[in-house]
């Protein structure tokens, strides 16, 4: 008896996978393999000359400096906020979870506008730091603040679904075993969500590194000090130095790719880690 053809929805596999590369390749491949080969069709002098450079190497250290710092401020509070929302039913949740999504959908010069505004010597939270003697417009502190509002969706919406697919049984077990609340929060929670945890972090460092129109507002852009590696690409740009702004995109494309390697070597090495602890 004849086998009958199952008919899919979506077109077949083959159909499918050619309009995927097509797209990929239009949208992703193509221009980073232009970028590749404008930046490393220079002579490695002019690469390593703008790459090296005193005032690249100042905005590269303050770009990777503020947005570690950024990202690993929302991992702490970014899980907090996460578990408010997943665990707990409170008067004007649903609000909340509305407000954590505001940084994505805002234009990233607004939210930078109404950071400087709110943080200058001459704002509402700024003019209450003054006296303090903390400066935060204009400042390292202030890119931080602008990363830490843009990046903290990254970290809730990626630890909250993990937060919503964990068992309270498991908590309730080790406290009636005589765990602590510190002791269930290191051994059994946290390492239940150190995947999400890790792949939140990640993407939200990936999207500090290459913030722009937050930042360029309450950092003041002073080079050598507030100076942030996409601003100074914007600024070879403007000075017509295409091979210079190149070879600074080249190496946060580099860092990306890292960047993404080691998140997918992470999860790979807490799955093994997780199914050799269940087998």
């Amino acid at each position: 008896m004849p086998r009958l053809r199952r008919h899919g929805v979506i077109p077949g596999f083959g159909l499918t996978l050619g309009y995927t590369l097509t797209y990929l390749s239009l949208i992703v491949l193509i221009p980073l393999v232009a970028l590749v080969v404008k930046g490393a069709a220079q002579p490695w002098s002019s690469f390593r000359d703008a790459v090296f450079d005193p005032r690249t190497m100042a905005a590269w250290r303050l770009t990777f400096s503020t947005a570690l710092i950024a990202s690993l401020v929302n991992v702490v509070f970014g899980l907090v906020v996460a578990w408010a929302l997943a665990r707990y039913d409170f008067p004007g949740r649903r609000l909340l979870d509305a407000l954590i999504d505001i940084p994505f959908a805002l234009p990233t010069a607004v939210s930078g506008i109404a950071l400087t505004a709110i943080y200058a010597p001459n704002g509402w939270v700024g003019r209450l730091l003054e006296p303090l003697g903390i400066r935060a417009a204009f400042t390292p502190l202030g890119i931080v603040i602008a990363l830490t509002f843009i990046g903290l969706p990254f970290i809730v919406r990626t630890v909250q679904p993990a937060i919503e697919d964990l068992d309270p049984a498991a908590e309730e077990a080790a406290s009636l075993l005589g765990a602590t609340r510190m002791q269930t929060l290191w051994r059994v929670i946290l390492p239940a969500l150190q995947p999400a945890l890790v792949a939140g972090f990640v993407t939200a460092l990936a999207r500090a590194l290459g913030e722009y129109g937050s930042v360029i507002f309450i950092s003041g852009n002073m080079p050598m000090k507030t100076e942030i590696a996409s601003l100074l690409i914007v600024t070879r740009l403007e000075q017509f130095d295409y091979p210079g702004a190149a070879a600074i995109a080249l190496l946060m494309l580099a860092t990306s790719f890292v960047l993404l390697f080691a998140v997918n070597a992470g999860q790979w090495w807490a799955t093994r880690r997780q199914r050799g602890r269940e087998a």
